[in-house]
């Protein structure tokens, strides 16, 4: 009997990410099978057509819809099983004929399923592939040169994979049919384990592509990136001249930096994707426990040696427009500073000039005030004059003109003085105030 706990209540999130692990386990098949799956990189408003067209496919055969809001669905239609699966970028339907015992890939997975509904499939095709299990006792597959054939006489790269209860077989070529194809030769495998092979090799091939979509835009930028470096080369060589024109190369660095984080704004979630999904298909590799086929190429020596130059040039163009950006910021760092301190000297310059300028303001304002007590002295002195030679006019009054003016000025000249310093003094009172 199960005894319930009165636990707080569960989050919302709780089921879905418990049950996350189990999303996308493999399918369970009985061999011999044939498979064919396509993976479509789809706009928003295709996905919202995709579950419909989905429910179309499920009334026909009177089955279950997915959920709203799942992201993986997995049924049996009459003669085949299907599974759909919606990526990031990408939603992938895998399809299974159960009943197929002819010979490889003359008749595959795709021909159980209705036409109609297949041409209506909403998005574009990325990958499309048609895969073969069956019996490594098969005399049709006896050796290499006979399973080439299959392949269109191409080479052929394969190894032994699951432990050794298998071996796999491709080309990584898209064939006349517009398919890529996997031949497996079934020594031992279980039903989990065909259904685990199937889904890493065809995660194989979709990874791998999608991981490529840089390389286009890394080959692109490649003349642009050695143009800014070009520019910014320019630039600081002429940062190094002291004749150059510091607001010019600002306005120019300024222009380049822009340019520089639009590409990386434009382009960096692509790059860092294709990182992620090379990442993926070293992992898919590794899960398939390869082991040499005397005479070929191993899956994992293939990618290595044709995917991984196409990544590394994808990841070094990526590090190159972010050092480019680095290298920029720091050019702008240093031509800022130097135009900062020529700002500086100048302002120094100016207030070194005001200063002198006040000085000199300072002595003409000395010199004025000593003129205008000069001035004021022989006002109020001609005044004292004229006012004693009024008054001697007068018959009771004797007195020298000349030598009451002669004495005046002293005292006119001390009490004029005193009267202006006691003026400034009053002004810097104020002003310290």
């Amino acid at each position: 009997m199960t005894i319930l706990f009165p636990i707080p209540e569960n989050h919302n999130e709780r089921f879905n990410l418990h049950n996350e692990v189990h999303a996308r386990a493999p399918i369970t098949l009985k061999l011999p099978v044939t498979s064919s799956f396509i993976a479509l990189s789809l706009t928003s408003e295709e996905r919202k057509f995709e579950r419909i067209h989905l429910k179309k496919l499920c009334d026909r055969y009177s089955i279950s819809a997915p959920k709203e809001g799942s992201a993986h669905f997995r049924a049996t239609l009459d003669s085949f099983k299907m599974s759909w699966e919606q990526h990031a970028e990408f939603s992938a339907y895998s399809f299974y004929d159960l009943n197929n015992t002819d010979e490889p890939f003359s008749k595959v997975a795709l021909e159980q399923v209705p036409i109609d509904w297949l041409s209506q499939l909403p998005g574009k095709t990325i990958v499309a592939a048609h895969a073969s299990i069956i019996n490594s006792d098969t005399p049709s597959v006896s050796n290499i040169k006979a399973i080439a054939k299959f392949f269109s006489g191409n080479s052929v790269v394969g190894s032994e994979v699951s432990g050794g209860a298998a071996r796999a077989f491709t080309d990584f070529k898209i064939h006349a049919d517009g398919f890529s194809r996997f031949l497996i030769l079934d020594s031992q495998l279980k039903p989990g384990q065909a259904g685990r092979l199937l889904q890493r090799l065809f995660e194989i091939e979709v990874y791998r592509v999608m991981a490529l979509l840089a390389f286009p835009i890394a080959k692109q930028l490649a003349p642009e990136l050695n143009n800014v470096n070009r520019q910014l080369l320019t630039i600081t060589s002429a940062m190094a001249d002291s004749k150059g024109n510091d607001n010019d190369l600002l306005d120019e660095l300024t222009t380049l930096a822009a340019q520089t984080e639009n590409n990386i704004s434009t382009h960096q979630y692509r790059f860092d994707a294709a990182s992620a999904y090379y990442k993926l298909v070293e992992q898919r590799i590794e899960e398939l426990r390869e082991t040499r086929i005397q005479g070929l190429q191993t899956i994992g020596e293939f990618m290595s040696k044709r995917l991984t130059p196409a990544i590394n040039t994808c990841t070094s163009t990526s590090k190159r427009f972010n050092s480019l950006s680095k290298r920029i910021n720091n050019a702008g760092q240093l031509l800022r500073t130097r135009v900062d301190m020529i700002i500086e000297c100048q302002n120094q310059a100016l207030l070194t000039s005001m200063d002198l300028r006040a000085k000199m303001q300072l002595r003409l304002q000395e010199t004025v005030e000593g003129l205008s007590i000069v001035a004021i002295t022989s006002y109020i002195v001609s005044l004292i004059g004229t006012v004693t030679k009024a008054a001697n006019t007068s018959e009771q009054v004797d007195l020298n003109p000349t030598l009451i003016t002669g004495l005046s000025i002293p005292v006119v000249l001390f009490i004029v003085a005193l009267a202006v310093r006691r003026i400034h003094n009053k002004i810097h009172t104020l002003n310290d105030d």
